[in-house]
């Protein structure tokens, strides 16, 4: 069977559901690729007349709003020892590094951080159980929350849907370099935060370093 042919027989629902769920999950708090997810199944609506953007952008939004608002009360529940846990369990996503990051983010920018943390990688896992724990009004962190699902999922997929029409007979002919294209952009986009997010970690340990000679003769003192 051609890859076209066998595009043409995925449920519409089944791919709904597994935006919606993928993207819920990663703002719940789960570190899942949300942004490929999201980014290749906008790419196969373009292709595949059965499957609607429309349809595709709001269960995107709504998985991002639902998921970050449960993340918002699991974080308001567990507190500080939530994040701890967290850390202990997946130290490559919630280490010390990653939480006091987003702790700075939060206490610079406020509600406008949950917003923003929706288009960067590190911050869409943490936004919601971050929001909670450090118990921002949820009127606040409502309005962000909503908003940037808005922008973030209905402007991703408005995007790459656009781009996709533009190009569809090429993507028709070579679905399978379009699906390909779209897994690369979005594994590129993660391997970048991935990076930025060690960076962000060694200039840590070496504020850290640095301050520890002073903290010492302080002490001495």
């Amino acid at each position: 069977m051609h890859i076209q042919e066998w595009l043409e027989t995925v449920p519409a629902i089944a791919v709904y559901l597994l935006v919606g769920g993928v993207i819920g999950l990663e703002s719940l708090g789960i570190p899942l690729p949300g942004e490929i997810v999201l980014v290749s199944a906008t790419l196969l609506a373009a292709t595949q007349d059965h499957i609607n953007p429309y349809v595709l952008g709001a269960c995107a939004i709504t998985g991002a709003v639902v998921g970050d608002s449960i993340g918002y009360l699991i974080g308001r529940k567990g507190g500080k020892p939530l994040l701890a846990w967290l850390g202990r369990k997946f130290p490559k996503h919630f280490g010390p590094h990653h939480v006091a990051t987003a702790e700075r983010s939060f206490q610079k920018w406020g509600m406008w951080a949950v917003f923003v943390g929706r288009f960067i990688a590190l911050l869409r896992i943490f936004a919601g159980p971050l929001a909670g724990v450090l118990r921002m009004p949820y009127w606040k962190f409502l309005i962000a929350n909503v908003l940037g699902g808005i922008v973030w999922a209905g402007g991703t997929v408005a995007v790459i849907y656009s781009v996709g029409k533009v190009a569809e007979e090429w993507l028709k002919k070579f679905s399978w370099l379009g699906l390909v294209a779209a897994l690369l952009f979005g594994l590129g986009s993660f391997v970048v935060m991935r990076i930025k997010a060690k960076k962000a970690a060694a200039a840590q340990d070496a504020e850290e370093k640095a301050a520890r000679p002073e903290n010492e003769a302080v002490a001495a003192e």
